[in-house]
């Protein structure tokens, strides 16, 4: 194995740093094996003074500074030498681009040793005969190799099987739903004339079911039957999990806040960071508040920096604090750290702009908020009916890791909730995922509480349960919506909103779907 590489300056080592978190949203940084940030819940800072490479990371588990000394590339993973501050021995941190650990031979082998634990405990616990149980790719109906699946049989009844290994990381556990859909749908097409599919079995692991739970307890009873069950770790026991009580709902609401107030307190900040952006940046950065005590200078929705109000070390007094860098990096603004800015302002001009390479990290990142954007600036062409004027972002926030959607909230005309669910890129998971945001928007609308922390001030709000918009470019579209859609309890009214390919030059309307109801 090669020695990391301690050869590299501290900006060669910074860059390669920068470029590997840019390429990799959802890295992960390991310790001795052990997980110490999950990229997509924490920020960081590099730089590159008094001639160190300083990595800081932090999350609202813990904090960490490290100075680093060299570099390693794997095949997938990224190995940095680093030191702690006042120690001398060098310690190793690991960085890898997503959550799954597993080489390909181990998690193959280990799904295949949960087929037939999963197949035991079906057998062991349910009634009727498992047929064609399997892991098996199948492309036609979108169904991967992370879920175990088969059919019980029963005479001329049937009942679709769905199970989900452990090790399986959180996202696939909680996508269990999606793919539950779509094996019992792909089953009674198959056996259309000759057996009857009554429902979906899922199986999950104890202390997972969460999700799922909440998620099940909006699909059509009329349409099937739908039955979770937990397992024990060592596979020996299987229990019911009722899901018509979906538990204690996840999520956080916010008080809201006055935008404008937030920028006045800012103001003199904000011009002179402004004056030192080249022209084309500054005419074409968006200020956003998003909170009382911080703003954000987005261009076409990345984030690149920010001002936040804090108080003064040893004082009542308040000062901003102002930070730079694209997605979670960021970089205190001093008279050292200035050229970075400048450049960072450099290749997002040469890069983030419609007619920009889609290779190129900067344009690539976070196309969300980039469709975000456009659609501020044409809201009217999602529907007329909808009050642009009022558009919240990621209220409730999630406590869930990076769901890879944007949600925003905002009220129809006649006072009716409408929830905005946005995506750029294809996702099968979507529609299961909204449903996630527009369980826990009627919640705090049925409570008040979105009402009593001053959200849609002077606005009647209908007692009516929010209206679901799923916004993506149409050739994104992926064509299991349809069938995941049409399971869907009645009281969840959707609209699907397909825009045209180009939509970063100017959105247009190409495709419009809406429920039956």
């Amino acid at each position: 194995m090669p020695p990391i590489s301690s050869s590299l300056t501290p900006l060669e080592l910074a860059q390669q740093l920068e470029a590997f978190f840019t390429a990799n949203p959802r890295a992960v940084l390991l310790e001795d094996g052990r997980e110490l940030f999950d990229m997509r819940r924490a920020r960081y800072s590099i730089t590159s003074e008094h001639n160190r490479c300083m990595l800081h990371l932090w999350s609202e588990e813990r904090n960490v500074v490290r100075t680093v000394t060299g570099l390693r590339p794997r095949a997938r993973s990224l190995q940095l030498e680093t030191r702690r501050f006042g120690q001398s021995k060098p310690q190793t941190l690991q960085l890898l681009p997503d959550q799954d650990r597993r080489t390909p031979t181990a998690r193959d082998t280990g799904r295949r040793q949960f087929l037939h634990q999963v197949q035991s405990l079906v057998e062991q616990h349910l009634e009727g005969k498992l047929e064609n149980f399997s892991t098996a790719m199948d492309l036609e109906q979108s169904l991967g190799p992370a879920y175990a699946r088969g059919l019980l049989t029963r005479g001329p009844s049937a009942w679709a099987v769905v199970g989900v290994n452990p090790q399986e990381d959180a996202a696939t556990l909680q996508n269990a739903i999606t793919i539950g859909i779509l094996w019992l749908h792909a089953c009674r097409r198959r056996l259309e004339g000759r057996r009857v599919v009554e429902g979906l079995h899922l199986l999950l692991p104890r202390d997972t079911v969460g999700p799922v739970r909440e998620r099940m307890a909006w699909l059509d009873r009329s349409l099937a039957k739908w039955r979770l069950w937990e397992y024990d770790p060592q596979g020996s026991s299987l229990t019911p999990v009722d899901t018509s009580d979906t538990g204690n709902l996840s999520f956080r609401l916010n008080h809201a806040f006055d935008p404008d107030a937030a920028v006045a307190r800012s103001r003199e900040t904000l011009a002179s960071v402004l004056a030192m952006l080249p022209p084309v940046l500054r005419s074409n950065t968006e200020v956003r508040p998003r909170s009382a005590s911080e703003i954000a200078l987005l261009l076409h929705g990345l984030e690149y920096a920010r001002i936040r109000r804090e108080p003064v070390p040893g004082s009542f007094q308040l000062t901003d604090r102002v930070t730079f860098g694209a997605g979670p990096g960021e970089t205190e603004l001093n008279e050292e750290t200035q050229p970075w800015l400048l450049d960072l302002a450099s290749r997002l001009v040469q890069s983030r702009h419609p007619g920009g390479l889609p290779r190129d990290p900067l344009y690539r990142m976070q196309p969300e908020p980039w469709l975000e954007a456009q659609l501020r600036q044409n809201f009217d062409l999602l529907d007329p009916a909808l009050r642009g004027e009022f558009l919240y972002a990621q209220v409730p926030a999630f406590s869930a890791a990076d769901r890879g959607l944007l949600d925003l909230l905002t009220v129809t005309r006649s006072g009716r909730l409408a929830i905005l669910e946005l995506k750029a890129d294809e996702d099968m998971h979507l529609p299961v995922q909204a449903l996630d945001y527009w369980i826990r928007v009627r919640a705090l609308h049925r409570s008040g509480e979105l009402r009593s922390h001053g959200y849609f001030p002077g606005v009647e709000l209908s007692a009516a349960d929010p209206l679901l918009y799923l916004v993506a470019p149409a050739l994104r579209l992926h064509p299991t919506y349809p069938i995941l859609l049409q399971y869907f309890a009645p009281e969840v009214e959707w609209q699907v909103v397909g825009l045209d390919e180009h939509w970063r030059e100017q959105p247009r309307v190409i495709l419009r779907r809406r429920c039956s109801s």
